[in-house]
C-alpha cells in the first residue's frame, strides 16, 4: 500500500477542528435544571395541588411539560391542633414523578397570637414532642424531599422573622438577634436525631430591599451555616408599582430600592445551589405582551445565561386576590394567552428537566446532572 504524505497544516488545522468541536460549550453550562411550581386550584375550578392532581394536570396541559417539583406546605398548627405529616400528598406528587417541596412554618395559621412561636419559644423544647413526631413519618415516608422551614426569615411579617418593621424598631415579634438560628439547628438536630435523611434543607430569603418599609437583618445572623443548610433560596417577584425585569428583581440592576439577592447568597454560601422557591410577574394593564416578553425572558435568556447557581425555579401559580387593580390578581401564567404561550416556549426548553424523578437515591437532593458531553468526530482528509 502507498504512503501518502500528510500535509503538516492539514494535520494542524484537523487537530484544532477536533479540539474546537470537543470543548464544552458554556452556552448550557447551568443546565438542566429543576422546575415546577406551587399550583392553586381556583384557577382550574378544582382543588389545589397535590391534594387535588386535576390541578397539576391542568397546568401541565397549559404548559406543555411535566413539572419535576410540586409546591404545598402546611402551618404547625391549626386552630389550636398540630398537623401532622400529610403522606398522601407526598405519595401523589412522588407517584407523579416530581419532587416535593414542601414549605413548612412554626405557627398556627389560624390564630393570631405569634408570641406563641416566637423563636426562642420553639428553642425551648415546648414543641419538641411535635417536632419529633413529624420528623419520624418524614423519615418513615423514606423518599427524598425538600423541606423549606421558616423562609423569608430576612423580613418583618413572620413569627419567626428577624427583620424590624422600620429603623429604629424592635426585631418582629419580640426575637433576638441569633434566635433564628438556633430555632433552625434545634428543629433540623431533631430531624437528624429521627434519622430523616432524605430531607434536603431549603433555607430561604426574602428579595433584598433597601426601602424604609423595613429593615433586612445581616445575613450571617440568620444564616444557619453550611451544615444545617442543603440549598439556599430566595422568593422574587415582579409584582410592585413599577415595571422590574427578571433581571432586576435578582440583581437589583437599574433600581435603588432593590438590591442583589442573588449575590447575597453566593457570598454567605457559596457553595450551595440555589432554588428560586417563589418567582412570578403581574401584568401590565397597558400592555398586554409586556409579561410574556417577561417570561420569555427568564426562562430563555436569563436563567440559561446569567444564574448558574441557580439550580431549580418554582413558579407561584396562585393569584392571591380577585381585586383587578391589585397585581397580585394576575400572576398565574394564565393571566393572558400570551403569557400562557410564552411560558410553555420557555418551559420546553431541555434547560428545564421534566418529572423523572420518582426513584431519587436516598441522601439530599443534588442538582440534576449536567448536560452529556459527547465527543464529535469529523472525518477529516489528511494529505
Amino acid at each position: 500500500m502507498s504512503r501518502q504524505k500528510r500535509n503538516p497544516a492539514l494535520l494542524g488545522v484537523a487537530l484544532l477542528s477536533w479540539s474546537l468541536l470537543n470543548t464544552p460549550t458554556q452556552l448550557n453550562n447551568n443546565g438542566p435544571i429543576y422546575w415546577g411550581a406551587l399550583i392553586d386550584g381556583t384557577t382550574y375550578n378544582v382543588g389545589s395541588a397535590p391534594g387535588d392532581m386535576r390541578s397539576v394536570d391542568a397546568f401541565e396541559a397549559h404548559t406543555g411539560k411535566k413539572v419535576s417539583i410540586i409546591h404545598f406546605g402546611q402551618s404547625w398548627y391549626s386552630n389550636g391542633t398540630p398537623l401532622s405529616f400529610p403522606g398522601t400528598s407526598f405519595d401523589k406528587v412522588r407517584h407523579h414523578g416530581s419532587i416535593p417541596l414542601f414549605s413548612w412554618s412554626s405557627r398556627d395559621a389560624s390564630l393570631s397570637n405569634a408570641t406563641n412561636f416566637r423563636n426562642s419559644v420553639v428553642t425551648s423544647g415546648v414543641y419538641d414532642s411535635y417536632i419529633r413526631q413529624f420528623a419520624n413519618a418524614a423519615a418513615a415516608w423514606g423518599h427524598p424531599f425538600f423541606l423549606r422551614l421558616d423562609w423569608e426569615m430576612n423580613g418583618w411579617w413572620y413569627p419567626w422573622a428577624e427583620g424590624k418593621l422600620g429603623t429604629g424598631t424592635a426585631i418582629y415579634n419580640g426575637n433576638n438577634p441569633g434566635d433564628y438560628v438556633a430555632m433552625w439547628r434545634h428543629v433540623h438536630d431533631i430531624f437528624t436525631q429521627a434519622g430523616a435523611t432524605n430531607v434536603t434543607w431549603v433555607w430561604c430569603i426574602n428579595e433584598l430591599t433597601n426601602t424604609s418599609a423595613g429593615q433586612h437583618p445581616p445575613m450571617a445572623q440568620i444564616y444557619p451555616g453550611d451544615d444545617y443548610v442543603d440549598w439556599t433560596g430566595m422568593d422574587n417577584y415582579n409584582r410592585y408599582a413599577g415595571w422590574e425585569s427578571f433581571n432586576t428583581i435578582l440583581t437589583g440592576s437599574g433600581m435603588n430600592w432593590i438590591l442583589n439577592t442573588y449575590q447575597a447568597l453566593l457570598a454567605i454560601a457559596p457553595a450551595k445551589p440555589i432554588m428560586l422557591a417563589e418567582f412570578g410577574s403581574k401584568e401590565d394593564a397597558t400592555d398586554g405582551q409586556r409579561k410574556a416578553d417577561w417570561l420569555i425572558d427568564a426562562l430563555t435568556v436569563q436563567l440559561p445565561g446569567n444564574f448558574p447557581q441557580i439550580k431549580a425555579v418554582v413558579y407561584f401559580n396562585w393569584n392571591t386576590t380577585t381585586d383587578p387593580t391589585d397585581p397580585d390578581s394576575s400572576i398565574v401564567i394564565e393571566s393572558s394567552a400570551a403569557a400562557q404561550a410564552a411560558f410553555a416556549t420557555g418551559i420546553a426548553s431541555s434547560h428545564y428537566a421534566a418529572n423523572t424523578f420518582a426513584a431519587l437515591p436516598p441522601g439530599p437532593i443534588q442538582p440534576p446532572t449536567p448536560f452529556p458531553y459527547h465527543p464529535v468526530f469529523v472525518p477529516l482528509l489528511l494529505k
